[in-house]
């Protein structure tokens, strides 16, 4: 049934594989359960609440992914729209928590339209083949600069933006011990490499006294504040209309730039296609539905599923894998939160520097199609958004063609990206 369902032979896969690359996935985004929920109660919302939305969101949105679209891309509340939703709607805007639940659901049903009527699919199918490599190694640099901070290896400045870390720090010395440790499994070809190099930071860790075993192993949710707490007629009000919009729009291109670098990692898309994008595109839209009735902001792919990919994950069924893990999360929350940053920052360094192999489909020859790769690599991890990556390359990516007097080259749809996208940065700069 397993093989049926999955086609593991197909993909060159076994369970264990699978089971290991979706435990994998969990453990490098098991934070979303803590964070999202000291994101989103400085809104208002209970923490206590958040923490059930997030587990039962992401389990569902991630077995849709698996089960309908055989993907082993993981989906949780995204990060920047948690923030959006907690900092710009409801603190900056004034917005009841509430009524941003009834913002976010009529997004999701957006998402869900624009899906069945094919508008998503054609949308990430029509970016250049170019621009996915582009964007597969731009998302590896933004894991790996998210790894080095989490890592404290790279550091705030207020002279240089940035700088390196002090390595003075204990922590940093985890860390930095647990690249060794794993950049060492991960060349001599060990399984699980990434895994044990998370597992073993986290022990290395808890004998040097800067983590602690959890202080508790169960933790019953509470469901009950936040599930069916969304107000839809306080979000059918005029002025959300823009909110709405902003929900759809970031998450509709942050996601369709996660989805395209981890299918480009695990060698997923066939002549510059994704093969059922359909159907993975369907997994947010649903997420976002549901994680709005549950209680909590949009949800989307998650990047991290790249680690995962690297461990060995190639069919939906590491996602069996990581929904079942959420669900058990639920209860064992305090679990999923001792394992600390400094343990999974390794890991997404080192996925991060195994995506930007992807730069090399490149024509780098060819400056038309060189610069645009150029502005999606530095400017996804410098603004610190994949979407707005993938914008900018879009953009320049039509400017480009135009210039080089190849304007066959760019076609319809990417005008109207182009169009959008100005528009967009038109707008809120104008804001």
């Amino acid at each position: 049934m397993i093989e049926r369902l999955f086609g593991l032979s197909a993909n060159q896969t076994t369970v264990r594989r699978e089971l290991l690359g979706g435990f994998t996935t969990f453990l490098t985004m098991a934070y979303i359960i803590v964070v999202n929920a000291q994101v989103l109660s400085q809104a208002g919302i209970p923490a206590d609440g958040v923490v059930f939305a997030t587990c039962v969101a992401s389990a569902a949105a991630t077995l849709v992914m698996g089960l309908y679209a055989n993907y082993p891309i993981a989906l949780a509340p995204g990060m920047s729209l948690n923030a959006y939703f907690t900092y710009t709607v409801c603190l900056g805007m004034h917005v009841p928590w509430r009524t941003a639940l009834g913002a976010v659901f009529f997004s999701g049903v957006l998402f869900v339209l624009l899906t069945v009527t094919r508008v998503r699919e054609q949308i990430v199918n029509g970016i250049p083949r170019g621009l996915k490599h582009a964007t597969a190694g731009g998302i590896g640099m933004f894991i790996a600069f998210v790894g080095l901070r989490s890592a404290k290896l790279v550091v705030a400045n207020p002279a240089t933006f940035v700088s390196l870390g002090n390595f003075a720090d204990p922590q940093v010395q985890a860390a930095c011990l647990g690249i060794v440790l794993t950049l060492i499994l991960m060349v001599r070809r060990v399984n699980g490499a990434i895994l044990l190099g998370i597992l073993g930071t986290t022990l290395f860790g808890i004998a040097r006294g800067l983590t602690h075993w959890p202080s508790s192993i169960l933790a019953l949710p509470n469901p009950r504040a936040t599930f069916l707490q969304l107000d839809l007629k306080g979000a059918l009000h005029l002025g959300l209309v823009e909110i709405i919009f902003i929900f759809l729009f970031v998450d509709l291109f942050d996601n369709v730039g996660t989805m395209v670098g981890v299918c480009e990692q695990g060698g997923f898309i066939k002549e510059g296609k994704i093969p059922r994008v359909g159907r993975a595109l369907l997994a947010d839209g649903i997420g976002t539905m549901f994680g709005a009735v549950t209680g909590t902001s949009t949800v989307t792919s998650y990047i991290e599923s790249a680690a995962g990919v690297a461990a060995g994950a190639r069919t939906g069924l590491s996602n069996v894998m990581v929904a079942g893990l959420f669900l058990v999360a639920m209860f064992f929350s305090p679990v999923a939160a001792a394992i600390p940053a400094f343990a999974t920052a390794p890991a997404l360094i080192l996925v991060g520097a195994l995506m930007t192999e992807s730069i090399a489909q490149v024509e780098w020859r060819e400056f038309s199609e060189a610069f645009p790769a150029f502005v999606t690599l530095i400017a996804t991890p410098l603004t610190f958004s994949i979407a707005n990556g993938l914008s900018l390359g879009v953009i320049s990516y039509t400017i480009a063609k135009l210039g080089a007097g190849k304007h066959r080259e760019v076609s319809v749809l990417l005008w109207l990206l182009t169009i959008l996208f100005i528009a967009r940065y038109m707008y809120l700069a104008a804001e």
